[in-house]
C-alpha cells in the first residue's frame, strides 16, 4: 500500500489527536463516576471503558471524517461515554455534565433521546433494538417525507457490537424484504469477538458475510490496518497473513496479552502440511522490526486504523443496505485491552495516570480542553460547523385536528375487532386531514384483523410502485396496490419488527417535524412477544396505537394455543401508554379517536386497544340519543368506565365487567334481580385509567362508575387474568370475587370456553350470590 499523501497524513494526524482525546474523555467519564465521585451507598456505578475503547476509532472516523448533518446514528449502548465525549468536543455538551454519568439529572447509562442533556439520535440500551432502530427510522423518514419536505434525506447508521448479532430480532429485520431497498441503512459492526464473559470461540465473519449478502446487503470488511498490510507486502508477509487468518479467536486474543518476546515465540506457530515453511518465514519477518513494532502489529486491526475506516465509509453503496465489519480489540489502548473478562473492568488510578500520559491528558485536570491553536481543536470546530443541524425540531407541522366522535351508532350484532376497520374508514370521511397522516402496520394479518376495507381504500406503502397482478381478478377481494403513497405497511410475521417500526413512525414529529398517527395491529397473544421493543419504543419517545386482536379465550376454537391472559394487566402497568378494552363498537371509535388525539405532541402518549372477536348485540350499549347525554357517555368511556345498568333499588351486588364479558354480566344481573338480588353493572373500558384515579388521579369517572352511595359487594369479570380488576374492591373496601382466566384453555365453542373459565352468566350469578350472602 502506498504511503499517504502529505496532506492526507496531516489530516490523519489531526484525526489521531482527536481520537486520543475521545478515548481519554470516555475513559475519564467512567473513572470519575466510579472512583472520584462520592458514593455514600457504595454500590458500583458501572460503565464500560473497554467497550468504549473498542469503538472509539470507528466513531472518531465517522463523526470527524464521514458524517453529514442529514445523517443519523444509533450508538451501541455500552459506547455512550464515547458519544458524550464527541458531543463535548463539538460544543454540544458542557463540561459540567462529564462528571454526572449515571447520576440523577446527568448522563444516562445508555444513549437516550429523551433523558440525556446532549444530542442523541436514537435511544439504545436493549440489546438488538438499537441496532435495528435505524432500519425502521429509514422507513419512517421516507414515509414522513412523502407527506411534506421536512424529513429530508440522509444515511441511517447503526454502530453494532458483534454480540448483538446473536439477537433474533436483528435477523428478523435484516431479512425483511422491505429492507433490501433501503440504501441509506449502514451498519458498522464493532467486531471484537468478545461477549460479556469471554472470547467467543466460534464466531465466524464468513458466515455472517453470507447471511447479509443473501439478504441483499453490501458487505465491506475492514480487517487489517496499514501497519499489518505493509508487513504482508514484504517477504514472509503472505505466511504471516495465513497464520493470523487461520487463528482461532481465543488464540489471537491471547496474543494481545503477550510481551514482544512472547509474540516472537508464539506468532510463527507450527506450520501446516501445505505450508511447512511458514513458521521460519514469519520468524524471519519479525526479526526485521523492533519490539515496539511487533507489539503494535498484532493490534493493528482495521477497526483502529482511521485511514482504513475512512476508505470503507467512502465505498458505501447507497443503492442497497451496507454492513461494515471492522475488526477491533476490546479495550484497545487501555491496560485491560484484550483481556477476556474486561467487559466491566475499571482502570485503577495508576492505570488511569498511565493512560493520561499516553493520551496527552492530565488525570488531575481531566476535562482540560484541547490547545486552542492546535490542529485537533480546529478539526473539532470545523466538524461542529459542518454537522450543525436542528436537533429536535418539534411538531413543525401541526397535528391535524382529530374529532372526538364520528357520530355513528352501530346496530345489529358485531365485534370490536370489526369496528376497528369501520372506524378507520369513518375517519377518512370525517377528518381527511387527520386520516392522511394515519399509517397502519401489521405482520401479515391485515385481512384476519379486519383491516381489509382500509387497505383496499388507502393502498400499501412501498419504496417504489409495484404492479398488482391480481387487479383484474374479480374473485380477489383484498387488493395490494403497493406504492410510495400507500398508508399501510405490511411486514413479515415478526412482531418485534412491527413494534420497532411503530416506535419510529411515532417519533417522526420530534425527529423531523412531520407528525404521523401510526396504528399497529397484531394478534393479542403476541403482544407479550413484542413487549420489550414495544416498551422501549415508548421510552424512546415513540407515540403510537397498538391494537391487540383477537384476544382472550373469546377466540374459542383456537383454544389455549392463541389465548392472551396477561395482556390486560400489561396494558394497565405499561408506562407511557393508556390501555382500553372497549365492549361495544361505538366505544372502539371513541377510544381510537381519543388515542389518535394524543399522538405527535410533546405531551403525547401511546394507546393500547385490546379487541375481541366475540359477537355482541350492539343495542346493549344503550347509547343515549340526546347529544349532551351521548357526549357524557363518550367522556365516561374514554375516562375509564361507566354505570351501564342501574338496579331499581340499592344494589346488593355490583358487577364490574370489561370487554367481551359485558353481555354475560348484563344477563347475570337480570337473573340476580329475579332472585331479589338487585345488581348494578359497571362497564370498565380502561382498568388503567381507573387505577390511576384510585391512586390519586382524577376521580370523577371512578366516582361516576362506582358511586359511594351505591357501594355493594363486588364481582369483577374479564376475559383475562382476574387480578387486573381486583383493585376495584379497594374503591369502597367491599367484599369481592374476581372472575377471569387463570389456566390454559382448550378448543371449544364460545359458550363452552366461557363456562370452562367461569366467566359466563352462570359463573357471574354464582359469584354474585356468594358475595351478596357475605354481608
Amino acid at each position: 500500500m502506498p504511503a499517504p499523501a502529505e496532506s492526507e497524513a496531516a489530516d490523519l494526524e489531526s484525526l489521531r489527536a482527536v481520537e486520543k482525546r475521545v478515548l481519554w474523555l470516555a475513559s475519564a467519564i467512567v473513572d470519575h463516576a466510579n472512583r472520584v465521585r462520592p458514593n455514600p451507598g457504595g454500590l458500583k456505578v458501572g460503565g464500560h471503558q473497554a467497550s468504549s475503547a473498542s469503538i472509539t476509532t470507528i466513531m472518531t472516523a465517522l463523526w470527524f471524517g464521514a458524517l453529514r448533518p442529514e445523517d443519523r446514528v444509533s450508538v451501541k449502548p455500552h459506547a455512550s461515554p464515547v458519544l458524550h465525549a464527541i458531543n463535548h468536543l463539538l460544543g454540544r455538551l458542557d463540561a459540567r455534565y462529564l462528571t454526572t454519568l449515571r447520576e440523577k439529572g446527568g448522563l444516562q447509562s445508555y444513549p437516550s433521546r429523551s433523558k440525556d442533556p446532549d444530542p442523541v439520535d436514537y435511544s439504545t440500551g436493549s440489546v438488538g433494538i438499537g441496532a435495528t432502530a435505524p432500519i425502521w427510522g429509514a422507513i419512517a423518514r421516507r414515509y414522513a417525507h412523502g407527506l411534506g419536505t421536512r424529513a429530508g434525506t440522509g444515511r441511517q447508521f447503526s454502530l453494532v457490537g458483534d454480540a448483538e448479532l446473536d439477537e433474533g430480532a436483528v435477523w428478523e429485520a435484516v431479512l425483511d424484504p422491505l429492507v433490501r431497498e433501503l440504501g441509506e441503512v449502514t451498519w458498522v459492526v464493532d467486531f471484537n469477538r468478545q461477549s460479556l464473559d469471554r472470547v467467543v470461540p466460534d464466531i465466524s465473519v464468513t458466515r455472517l458475510h453470507g447471511l447479509f449478502e443473501a439478504a441483499g446487503w453490501q458487505v465491506i470488511t475492514v480487517k487489517y490496518g496499514r501497519l499489518l498490510n505493509d508487513l504482508y507486502a514484504r517477504e514472509g508477509g503472505e505466511a504471516l497473513r495465513r497464520r493470523i487468518d487461520s487463528m482461532s479467536n481465543p488464540e489471537y486474543q491471547r496474543l494481545l496479552r503477550c510481551s514482544a518476546a512472547e509474540l516472537r515465540e508464539r506468532v510463527p506457530g507450527e506450520g501446516t502440511p501445505e505450508h511447512p515453511d511458514d513458521p521460519e518465514q514469519i520468524a524471519a519477518l519479525l526479526r526485521t522490526i523492533d519490539d515496539d513494532a511487533v507489539h503494535a502489529a498484532i493490534r493493528n486491526l482495521g477497526g483502529h486504523d482511521l485511514g482504513a475506516l475512512l476508505d470503507a465509509y467512502d465505498h458505501i453503496d447507497d443503492s442497497r443496505p451496507t454492513v461494515i465489519f471492522a475488526y477491533t480489540v476490546k479495550g484497545y489502548g487501555l491496560a485491560t485491552q484484550g483481556h477476556p473478562q474486561n467487559h466491566s473492568t475499571l482502570l485503577n488510578e495508576a492505570q488511569m495516570r498511565e493512560l493520561a500520559a499516553d493520551m496527552d491528558a492530565d488525570l488531575d485536570d481531566p476535562w482540560r480542553p484541547l490547545p486552542p491553536d492546535s490542529a485537533a481543536a480546529a478539526l473539532c470546530a470545523d466538524t461542529a460547523r459542518r454537522l450543525d443541524r436542528p436537533q429536535d425540531q418539534g411538531p413543525g407541522t401541526p397535528v391535524p385536528a382529530v374529532p372526538a366522535d364520528a357520530g355513528r351508532t352501530p346496530t345489529g350484532t358485531g365485534t370490536t375487532q370489526q369496528a376497528l376497520g369501520r372506524a378507520l374508514l369513518d375517519l377518512t370521511r370525517e377528518a381527511p386531514d387527520a386520516a392522511r397522516r394515519v399509517v397502519t402496520v401489521s405482520p401479515d394479518v391485515a385481512s384476519s384483523t379486519n383491516l381489509g376495507g382500509w387497505l383496499n381504500k388507502v393502498g400499501s406503502w412501498s419504496p417504489r410502485e409495484r404492479r398488482d397482478w391480481f387487479a383484474d381478478d374479480a374473485e380477489t377481494i383484498l387488493h395490494w396496490r403497493e406504492r410510495p403513497t400507500g398508508r399501510h405497511i405490511e411486514l413479515g410475521i415478526a412482531e418485534t419488527n412491527l413494534v420497532g417500526l411503530l416506535g419510529e413512525l411515532g417519533a417522526t414529529w420530534s425527529r423531523w417535524g412531520e407528525p404521523l398517527l401510526p396504528i399497529g395491529v397484531l394478534y393479542d397473544p403476541f403482544v407479550s412477544r413484542a413487549l420489550e421493543p414495544w416498551a422501549f419504543g415508548m421510552y424512546a419517545g415513540g407515540q403510537s396505537i397498538l391494537v391487540g386482536t383477537p384476544s382472550g379465550v373469546s377466540l374459542a376454537p383456537e383454544g389455549g394455543a392463541h389465548q392472551s391472559i396477561t395482556t390486560p394487566s400489561i396494558g394497565l402497568e405499561q408506562p407511557g401508554c393508556t390501555a382500553f378494552e372497549p365492549a361495544f363498537a361505538v366505544e372502539v371509535t371513541w377510544c381510537l379517536l381519543d388515542g389518535l388525539g394524543r399522538l405527535g405532541r410533546p405531551d403525547g402518549s401511546s394507546t393500547y386497544l385490546r379487541l375481541s372477536t366475540a359477537p355482541v348485540d350492539q343495542s346493549l350499549a344503550d347509547v343515549p340519543a340526546d347529544p349532551a347525554a351521548r357526549e357524557r357517555r363518550r367522556t365516561q368511556v374514554v375516562g375509564g368506565g361507566y354505570l351501564l345498568h342501574r338496579a331499581a333499588t340499592h344494589p346488593r351486588v355490583t358487577i364490574a365487567a370489561m370487554g367481551a364479558t359485558v353481555p354475560a354480566a348484563l344477563a347475570a344481573a337480570e337473573r340476580l334481580a329475579a332472585m331479589d338480588v338487585p345488581a348494578d353493572v359497571v362497564v370498565v373500558t380502561s382498568a388503567d385509567l381507573l387505577f390511576r384515579a384510585l391512586q390519586g388521579g382524577d376521580r370523577r369517572v371512578l366516582d361516576g362508575a362506582l358511586p359511594a352511595g351505591r357501594a355493594a359487594p363486588l364481582v369483577t369479570v374479564l376475559d383475562g387474568h382476574p387480578h387486573t380488576l381486583a383493585f376495584l374492591a379497594g374503591v369502597h373496601r367491599t367484599p369481592a370475587r374476581h372472575l377471569g382466566v387463570t389456566s390454559f384453555g382448550q378448543s371449544s365453542d364460545l359458550a363452552s370456553a366461557y363456562a370452562i373459565h367461569g366467566i359466563d352468566a352462570d359463573g357471574i350469578v354464582t359469584a354474585g350470590l356468594e358475595v351478596a350472602d357475605a354481608l
